[in-house]
């Protein structure tokens, strides 16, 4: 009897499990079907990317003969650069300062830090425009760097901090006993065990930079076109092949940085 009833849980469980494997076959598919649309048109060698008409890569051979975009391009990399360079300073001393020390307000301080993750990004949009229109900046380059700085910082800062609270501090303490001053204890010790997850905070923030628009359209000035902008000009006119070649540039490189940085995290926590 007992094992009958064993049977029939087994027949239940398997049935179950075919049922939520196709539904989340079901989900997949409608999460990544425009994805692997993009790709398959970015090889088609008809310019209409209606129906399948051979296989070609002249899409991806045309693609950086344009000036415009190969500026935006160097915009943009300029704009994630500086911005992840200055976050990484940044984010690590604030995830240090949190992680570390105890003060009034402490609380308050780390849900400062959560804010630029929470906060819809067009109200940090129009925030970040609002607060430069009242200094009479004028609106450039700096001023996207200065706005993506801002969120840069916090993941960078949540990643570094989720590091941080998986390290001994008496590492840092021991080296300390031994005769080094604070700061070359940090430097010597602390940092070179946190290097993993700054990396993979910047990383991770180098790929929201890139991938930017809403904040980068608010506080662009005139000309200063960034790689998001230029291809929401284009796809005004149309869809263009070079449109999707570039598209499946980005999506690659974007995964390729986040996986990286998933790979350091999970290899450094393991």
């Amino acid at each position: 009897m007992v094992a009958g009833g064993l049977r029939d849980c087994r027949r239940v469980a398997k049935v179950n499990g075919k049922w939520l494997g196709a539904v989340a076959a079901c989900v997949y598919v409608f999460l990544y079907a425009p994805i692997f649309v993009v790709i398959l048109f970015s090889f088609d060698e008809s310019r209409l990317a209606v129906s399948w008409t051979g296989f070609t890569l002249k899409w991806y051979g045309l693609l950086f003969e344009d000036g415009a975009l190969v500026k935006a391009l160097l915009n943009s990399l300029l704009v994630a650069g500086v911005a992840v360079a200055v976050s990484a300073v940044m984010g690590t001393m604030a995830a240090v300062g949190l992680s570390r020390y105890r003060f009034a307000g402490e609380g308050l301080y780390r849900a400062l830090t959560l804010l630029p993750v929470i906060i819809p990004e067009i109200a940090m949009a129009v925030a970040a425009l609002t607060l430069f229109v009242a200094m009479g900046l004028e609106l450039s380059l700096a001023t996207i760097i200065v706005s993506h700085i801002v969120f840069c910082v916090a993941y960078v800062t949540l990643v570094v901090m989720g590091r941080l609270e998986g390290l001994d501090p008496r590492l840092e303490e021991a080296a300390q006993d031994l005769g080094a001053p604070p700061p070359v204890a940090f430097f010597k010790v602390t940092l070179p065990l946190l290097m993993p997850g700054i990396i993979a905070g910047c990383l991770l923030a180098f790929v929201l930079s890139l991938d930017d628009f809403v904040i980068t359209q608010f506080t662009a000035g005139v000309g200063d076109t960034t790689l998001p902008l230029w291809i929401y000009s284009s796809v005004k006119f149309g869809v263009s092949p070079e449109i999707n070649a570039l598209s499946t540039l980005m999506i690659l490189t974007t995964a390729g940085i986040t996986l990286l940085a998933e790979l350091i995290k999970g290899r450094e926590t393991a």
